[in-house]
């Protein structure tokens, strides 16, 4: 008898702490489809704003998104910063690579008159300055670019996620390396494996080890058919496309059920959802 109570004790207890993890992590990285088709802004509202800025972020939140893309590197002095590109050269006044760049030097940058005259001005973010501004605003899927570029980036992109819930948002990569180690490092954020396009498409062998450590194939919408989003979905995965540019595409990626779309235009998505 007493040692069914000292069992059930430590049940109790377990559920407890698990609960308690859950409330302040997100659910667990178990997978399944959500009912809901996810609209998710690349690098926010990108066919409106300057990509990977505050105005673009802004103007995804105003149309309507539940989620917002985005990308994230390291400075030279070891600061998150959000763009895209491994150069600061094609999306700012500067030029250079991002992490042969100071974060000062790149604050100084002006990301916006490349899109429009009417931004600029607009700067690089911060990884911290986009978590704080955004958090609970709308959901998040955190790339990490190129992260073989920068050793120990999981544990730092880690280090600032638990400041905030992590039950809406998901880290991605095209490196499944970095992706594994980030699950086993953070396992109560939700991973997401990024696939280009290829012509053979993904093997069931690929998305079953997948399978093992992430939540989410996001692959090049070219890749799209119905037996992959089945395959996914049997895996207990979600699949969210990229990047939808045009009605048509959206539609097409409606019909084939997928659990969202990453778009540079939120209003096309939401149009048809």
């Amino acid at each position: 008898m007493k040692n069914s109570f000292l069992i059930l004790c430590s049940v109790l207890l377990i559920g407890l702490l698990m609960s308690q993890a859950v409330q302040a992590y997100g659910e667990p990285v178990t997978g399944g489809a959500e009912n809901k088709m996810l609209t998710i802004a690349h690098r926010g509202a990108s066919g409106y704003a300057p990509e990977n800025t505050k105005a673009s972020f802004d103007k995804a939140i105003e149309i309507g998104t539940d989620w917002i893309e985005f990308d994230v590197q390291r400075s030279r002095d070891g600061e998150l910063v959000v763009i895209h590109d491994t150069s600061v050269d094609r999306t700012t006044n500067g030029t250079g690579e991002v992490r042969d760049l100071h974060a000062a030097d790149l604050k100084k940058l002006d990301a916006g008159s490349w899109f429009s005259p009417e931004f600029k001005g607009e700067g690089i973010m911060t990884f911290s300055e986009v978590l704080e501004r955004y958090n609970g605003k709308a959901g998040m899927l955190i790339e990490l670019k190129s992260p073989s570029l920068y050793p120990g980036i999981e544990q730092q992109v880690a280090d600032e996620l638990v400041k905030y819930p992590l039950a809406d948002k998901v880290v991605q990569s095209f490196e499944q390396d970095s992706m594994k180690k980030m699950h086993a490092i953070l396992p109560f954020v939700k991973i997401g494996v990024l696939m280009k396009y290829r012509p053979l498409g993904i093997s069931g062998r690929q998305l079953e080890e997948i399978s093992n450590y992430a939540s989410f194939v996001n692959p090049n919408k070219k890749l799209v058919n119905r037996g992959l989003v089945q395959k996914i979905h049997a895996l207990g995965m979600r699949i969210t496309p990229y990047t939808v540019r045009d009605k048509a595409s959206a539609a097409f990626l409606k019909s084939m059920e997928v659990d969202g779309m990453v778009t540079d235009y939120p209003d096309y998505v939401n149009e048809i959802k």
